[in-house]
């Protein structure tokens, strides 16, 4: 099933989860590192990190419902999709909690819930990514219709399946 929403051949979810996902793990990352060091800049980056990811969840989130809209009723990759997608609306609203209960501590430092809050968002993450793997590598969700080894580039404009009798490109 091929991705509703494209740019230049490719589909925009996938292209979209890296920011937030890198975004909200680095940010648990530096409020880990800032509870051995001390070092305030960490937690002020975190604390952006975390409201920027968020807009880019939201964002990713837009082009990821699309999706999900169009994968047939009954299938095994629409149950997967709502888990993938409702679980990554809830990492969105713990991060959101999270970065709220932070606004009114000194220097936004994390204290213990929003830390776990964080925590729990991140390792469910690792659920709802590998769910989204799921999607793609095993159930096909988002790939071009005949997408094969030698199909020719995106910007082509040409399907993925090669015509019959057409040499494989060299791209």
């Amino acid at each position: 099933m091929e991705s509703r929403v494209k740019l230049l051949g490719h589909p925009i979810h996938p292209m979209l989860i890296v920011f937030p996902l890198g975004l909200l793990a680095t940010a648990v990352i530096l409020d880990i590192i800032y509870m051995f060091n001390g070092n305030a800049a960490l937690v002020t980056v975190s604390f952006w990190n975390i409201i920027v990811g968020i807009i880019g969840g939201l964002l990713a989130a837009i082009f990821g419902l699309t999706d999900w809209l169009g994968i047939p009723a009954g299938t095994r990759a629409k149950r997967i999709g709502l888990m993938h997608g409702g679980g990554n609306v809830l990492i969105v609203v713990l991060f959101f909690i999270a970065w709220l209960l932070r606004l009114n501590e000194p220097g936004n430092v994390p204290t213990t819930v929003p830390f776990v809050l964080e925590i729990v968002g991140v390792l469910l993450a690792l659920v709802t990514g590998w769910l989204g793997g799921e999607l793609v590598d095993r159930l096909g969700v988002g790939v071009d219709r005949g997408a094969n080894l030698d199909a020719p580039s995106s910007l082509s404009g040409g399907p993925a399946q090669q015509s019959a009798g057409m040499p494989p490109t060299t791209e």
